[in-house]
């Protein structure tokens, strides 16, 4: 591995050296060398390997996705891993093959670096490569969604297709998923706003001529016939108000969701729920840009239960306990005790650290996770929270640094009418669909004469919103998964009154500060009683594929 020969471990491959040389590494760290890549830079940086593509991971770095280094083989070892999902399913949901599964997968827009590597995401380089859309057929795996209808670059045309055939095909859906949890709603949002034209569509054999990709017509034209019945069964399901089990109601024989709730997607578990008739969520595997890490071998477990069995054979793996009181200090010029992945203990938290075939040694990954048990003598870890993240709806994740920097852009068009923030807070709404920023701001007006009006107030929403990452401004252009950021305008004293709760409740007065983050619902209720006015964005930010140079 050439990743580690820079370290003067002079060929050793024993573990003591390569702990005692190699330093633990942030992605700061690697950027220099990455972008080396990325500008043309062949030798072997990180893998004896050469790198075939870039993996854009949803954190970022200077507001730009963080680029991960890949390499070929790479995508054998994924498909692997994939290859054990259905076996487990199968200990616990009998008869998986005698059906399909609706599953709402899609691409993202892609970008290549000066050198003309290609930058993607993990899951849109998959469903582009020959393992996936030459895959085998597999009775325990067929989707409703032909490949054409995922690999459509247009995210109404691959939803309208998708959705199409997965109503056609509403008898023999036995799981219903898509990747995170934010995406199958984001899927029942389209079916409430488009079940009219889908109605049309089955009714009269013809597609909607906005889906215009010509593969997708083709393959589509293969299966659409007129079928009257089946429309009016659609139309007469969605028409009304009452959404309530509507996934089982139009396809009755589902048996489990496919879809990640853990983490930040824990947040929508309840409105699943309602919409499933709680039906089983399952979670099956624990990945990122970086590696895949592992698989849960209890599926049907409850959400809040979700655990995963790390693969050793998917890379190096080591942890650094986690204490927030007492964090361990990481310096490259001494590197820590780092835990074996055989030597972890049961109820502790770890920060995990991966050394992948593709060359990244020694890699802070941010994910915390604790450890809740074994498999025989396989720790198994629950994903507790990614490190640093302050508000996430989809893809997206914004630490408090990016938020502080976005709202200091946004006061500064306050400035004109003598206006100040006092102290604000935000919140991940996921009551809408999609889900949306809100920000709660309490303002000294100082000239009562000229305050701020509603369009300048939309304007700071938007401000905001551009100076937001390039994660978030993609879920909200290109994907629209992310609605409109709103600031909700509070009376003045509101944050006074929070203290007062929290320091009701036990807080220190002394150690109080205002949250940058809320969810607990009392505190919600008192900052949305007190709100004066309500703004948006009033359009999208900009964004466009290609990185910033």
């Amino acid at each position: 591995m050439a990743g580690a020969s820079w370290f003067n471990i002079n060929g050793a491959i024993d573990r003591e050296t390569f702990k005692s040389k190699v330093p633990v590494v942030t992605y700061e760290d690697l950027k220099p060398d990455i972008d080396r890549i990325a500008n043309g830079d062949r030798s072997p940086i990180f893998s004896s390997h050469p790198i075939s593509e870039f993996l854009t991971s949803s954190g970022t770095s200077a507001g730009e996705r963080k680029l991960m280094p890949t390499i070929a083989d790479e995508l054998e070892r994924r498909q692997k891993l994939y290859n054990l999902l259905q076996p487990v399913m199968n200990l616990y949901v009998p008869g998986l093959d005698k059906g399909k599964g609706l599953y709402f997968l899609f691409i993202k827009a892609e970008t290549k670096t000066p050198s003309g590597l290609v930058a993607r995401p993990v899951l849109t380089s998959y469903y582009k490569s020959e393992q996936f859309k030459t895959r085998p057929y597999d009775p325990y795996n067929v989707y409703t969604s032909p490949n054409e209808t995922i690999l459509c670059v247009d995210s109404f045309q691959s939803m309208y297709s998708q959705m199409l055939c997965g109503l056609l095909m509403r008898e023999e859906v036995l799981r219903v998923g898509a990747v995170f949890a934010s995406g199958l709603l984001r899927a029942i949002r389209f079916l409430q706003l488009n079940w009219k034209q889908l109605s049309q569509d089955i009714a009269s054999g013809t597609l909607n001529p906005r889906v215009s990709d010509p593969s997708i017509r083709n393959c589509i034209s293969q299966i659409l016939k007129p079928n009257p019945q089946l429309a009016e069964f659609v139309a007469k399901e969605c028409e009304g108000e009452n959404w309530e089990g509507i996934i089982t109601r139009i396809w009755p024989n589902t048996k489990h969701l496919d879809v990640i709730v853990t983490g930040a997607m824990a947040q929508y578990i309840p409105t699943l729920d309602y919409y499933s008739g709680g039906l089983p969520k399952v979670c099956t595997m624990y990945a990122s840009s970086e590696c895949y890490f592992g698989l849960n071998l209890n599926p049907l477990c409850k959400p809040c239960e979700v655990c995963y069995t790390i693969m050793p054979n998917m890379g190096y793996f080591e942890f650094i306990p986690h204490d927030p009181v007492n964090p361990v200090q990481i310096s490259r010029d001494s590197p820590p005790h780092l835990v074996d992945l055989a030597d972890v203990e049961i109820g502790k938290e770890y920060e995990l650290v991966i050394t992948t075939y593709a060359g990244l040694c020694r890699y802070r990954v941010g994910d915390i996770l604790q450890v809740t048990g074994f498999h025989n003598s396989a720790p198994q870890f629950k994903f507790v929270r990614r490190k640093n993240v302050l508000l996430s709806i989809d893809s997206d994740k914004t630490d408090e640094s990016e938020l502080h920097t976005a709202i200091e852009n946004a006061t500064a068009l306050l400035r004109p009418y003598d206006t100040t923030l006092v102290e604000y807070t935000s919140f991940a709404d996921t009551k809408t669909i999609p889900g949306h920023y809100v920000i709660y701001w309490e303002l000294l007006v100082k000239d009562p004469a000229n305050p701020p009006s509603d369009d300048v107030l939309n304007q700071c929403c938007l401000a905001m919103e551009q100076s937001l990452n390039s994660v978030y401004r993609q879920c909200r252009v290109a994907d629209n998964s992310i609605g409109p950021l709103e600031i909700r305008v509070v009376k003045n004293g509101t944050f006074e009154e929070l203290m007062d709760y929290a320091i009701s409740r036990g807080a220190s007065i002394n150690q109080y500060k205002a949250p940058r983050c809320v969810n607990f619902t009392p505190i919600v209720e008192l900052l949305d009683s007190r709100v004066i006015s309500v703004n948006f964005s009033p359009k999208a930010p900009h964004w466009t594929p290609e990185r910033r140079r």
